[in-house]
Protein backbone atom coordinates (compact mmCIF):
# COMPACT_ATOMS: atom_id res chain seq x y z
CA UNK A 1 0.00 0.00 0.00
CA UNK A 2 1.37 3.77 -1.13
CA UNK A 3 0.85 6.65 1.57
CA UNK A 4 -1.57 8.85 0.13
CA UNK A 5 0.90 11.79 -1.26
CA UNK A 6 0.97 14.95 0.69
CA UNK A 7 -0.94 18.14 -0.08
CA UNK A 8 2.26 20.44 0.17
CA UNK A 9 5.34 21.23 -1.31
CA UNK A 10 7.53 20.22 1.38
CA UNK A 11 9.88 23.06 1.76
CA UNK A 12 12.64 22.49 4.17
CA UNK A 13 11.65 25.18 5.97
CA UNK A 14 9.63 28.50 5.90
CA UNK A 15 11.54 30.89 3.23
CA UNK A 16 11.60 33.76 5.30
CA UNK A 17 13.74 32.03 7.99
CA UNK A 18 16.30 30.52 5.65
CA UNK A 19 17.71 33.76 4.50
CA UNK A 20 17.07 35.24 8.13
CA UNK A 21 19.29 32.58 9.29
CA UNK A 22 21.95 33.20 6.21
CA UNK A 23 21.84 37.22 7.41
CA UNK A 24 22.62 36.49 10.58
CA UNK A 25 24.83 34.08 10.13
CA UNK A 26 26.60 36.90 7.74
CA UNK A 27 26.33 39.51 9.90
CA UNK A 28 27.61 37.21 12.79
CA UNK A 29 30.60 36.29 10.61
CA UNK A 30 31.54 39.60 9.50
CA UNK A 31 31.39 40.71 13.17
CA UNK A 32 32.64 38.03 14.82
CA UNK A 33 35.00 35.40 12.66
CA UNK A 34 36.43 37.43 9.04
CA UNK A 35 36.13 41.08 10.41
CA UNK A 36 36.96 42.14 7.07
CA UNK A 37 37.14 46.55 6.11
CA UNK A 38 33.55 46.22 5.36
CA UNK A 39 32.39 47.95 1.71
CA UNK A 40 34.14 50.42 0.27
CA UNK A 41 30.82 52.66 -0.30
CA UNK A 42 30.32 56.29 0.97
CA UNK A 43 27.26 56.51 3.39
CA UNK A 44 24.88 58.35 1.16
CA UNK A 45 25.29 56.02 -1.57
CA UNK A 46 25.27 53.07 0.53
CA UNK A 47 21.62 54.24 2.25
CA UNK A 48 20.25 54.64 -0.86
CA UNK A 49 21.28 51.07 -2.62
CA UNK A 50 19.86 49.81 1.11
CA UNK A 51 16.54 51.77 0.64
CA UNK A 52 16.06 50.92 -2.59
CA UNK A 53 16.79 47.71 -2.31
CA UNK A 54 14.63 47.11 0.74
CA UNK A 55 11.55 49.37 -0.78
CA UNK A 56 11.62 47.16 -3.91
CA UNK A 57 11.97 43.72 -2.44
CA UNK A 58 9.06 44.95 -0.07
CA UNK A 59 7.04 45.85 -3.34
CA UNK A 60 7.26 42.75 -4.92
CA UNK A 61 6.41 40.23 -1.41
CA UNK A 62 3.45 42.92 -1.09
CA UNK A 63 2.10 42.79 -4.93
CA UNK A 64 2.27 39.27 -4.72
CA UNK A 65 0.87 38.36 -1.58
CA UNK A 66 -1.87 40.47 -2.43
CA UNK A 67 -2.42 37.99 -5.93
CA UNK A 68 -3.01 35.16 -3.86
CA UNK A 69 -5.49 37.22 -1.37
CA UNK A 70 -7.17 37.85 -4.88
CA UNK A 71 -7.26 34.29 -5.91
CA UNK A 72 -7.76 32.66 -2.47
CA UNK A 73 -4.69 30.97 -1.66
CA UNK A 74 -2.35 30.44 1.58
CA UNK A 75 0.74 32.39 0.40
CA UNK A 76 3.01 29.97 3.31
CA UNK A 77 4.29 26.76 1.68
CA UNK A 78 3.54 24.36 4.50
CA UNK A 79 0.24 24.93 3.29
CA UNK A 80 -1.91 23.66 0.27
CA UNK A 81 -2.18 25.75 -2.75
CA UNK A 82 -5.88 26.13 -3.98
CA UNK A 83 -5.01 28.24 -6.96
CA UNK A 84 -2.50 28.63 -9.59
CA UNK A 85 -1.64 32.47 -9.95
CA UNK A 86 -0.15 33.73 -12.93
CA UNK A 87 -1.20 37.51 -12.97
CA UNK A 88 0.23 40.85 -11.94
CA UNK A 89 3.69 40.15 -11.17
CA UNK A 90 3.77 36.76 -11.76
CA UNK A 91 3.42 37.68 -15.49
CA UNK A 92 6.99 38.40 -15.28
CA UNK A 93 8.77 36.28 -12.64
CA UNK A 94 7.88 33.16 -11.20
CA UNK A 95 9.24 33.84 -7.90
CA UNK A 96 8.59 37.70 -7.02
CA UNK A 97 8.44 36.84 -3.07
CA UNK A 98 11.84 35.11 -2.96
CA UNK A 99 13.27 37.33 -5.35
CA UNK A 100 12.15 40.27 -2.84
CA UNK A 101 13.54 38.28 0.02
CA UNK A 102 16.51 38.34 -1.85
CA UNK A 103 16.52 42.27 -2.95
CA UNK A 104 15.49 43.01 0.93
CA UNK A 105 18.99 40.35 2.16
CA UNK A 106 21.09 42.25 -0.50
CA UNK A 107 20.14 45.56 1.10
CA UNK A 108 20.17 44.43 5.05
CA UNK A 109 23.88 43.15 4.11
CA UNK A 110 24.67 46.71 2.45
CA UNK A 111 23.05 48.41 5.69
CA UNK A 112 24.75 45.94 8.00
CA UNK A 113 28.18 46.69 6.09
CA UNK A 114 29.01 43.03 5.93
CA UNK A 115 30.29 41.71 3.07
CA UNK A 116 30.17 38.02 4.68
CA UNK A 117 26.36 37.87 4.48
CA UNK A 118 27.39 38.45 0.45
CA UNK A 119 29.40 35.87 0.40
CA UNK A 120 26.71 33.75 2.06
CA UNK A 121 24.74 34.38 -1.34
CA UNK A 122 25.40 32.02 -3.55
CA UNK A 123 24.75 29.10 -0.62
CA UNK A 124 21.96 30.54 0.22
CA UNK A 125 20.46 30.97 -3.56
CA UNK A 126 21.53 27.19 -3.81
CA UNK A 127 19.70 26.43 -0.45
CA UNK A 128 16.18 28.19 -1.97
CA UNK A 129 16.76 26.40 -5.24
CA UNK A 130 17.13 22.97 -4.20
CA UNK A 131 15.31 23.17 -0.97
CA UNK A 132 12.42 25.29 -1.71
CA UNK A 133 11.95 25.99 -5.01
CA UNK A 134 12.76 22.74 -7.13
CA UNK A 135 9.80 21.41 -4.70
CA UNK A 136 7.55 23.73 -5.00
CA UNK A 137 7.74 23.24 -9.28
CA UNK A 138 7.28 19.83 -8.63
CA UNK A 139 4.40 20.35 -6.46
CA UNK A 140 2.75 22.90 -8.59
CA UNK A 141 2.97 20.69 -11.56
CA UNK A 142 1.88 17.57 -10.10
CA UNK A 143 -0.84 19.77 -9.10
CA UNK A 144 -2.12 22.01 -11.64
CA UNK A 145 -0.50 19.95 -14.98
CA UNK A 146 0.49 21.44 -18.46
CA UNK A 147 -1.33 24.66 -17.00
CA UNK A 148 1.55 25.28 -14.81
CA UNK A 149 4.09 23.33 -16.79
CA UNK A 150 2.99 25.66 -19.59
CA UNK A 151 3.40 28.54 -16.99
CA UNK A 152 7.05 27.53 -16.11
CA UNK A 153 8.27 27.23 -19.74
CA UNK A 154 7.12 31.14 -20.31
CA UNK A 155 8.22 32.67 -17.27
CA UNK A 156 11.55 33.31 -15.85
CA UNK A 157 11.99 32.02 -12.25
CA UNK A 158 13.67 35.15 -11.36
CA UNK A 159 13.62 37.55 -13.57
Amino acid sequence: MTEPKSDIPGVIAPPPLIFLGYLIAGIALEYLVVKTQGLDMPGSLRWTVVTLFVLAGAGLIIAAMMRFRIAGTPAPPWQPTTAFVAQGVYRWTRNPMYLGMTLIYIGLTVAANAPVAIWLFVPLILTMHYGVIVREERYMADKFGAAYVNYAHSVPRWL
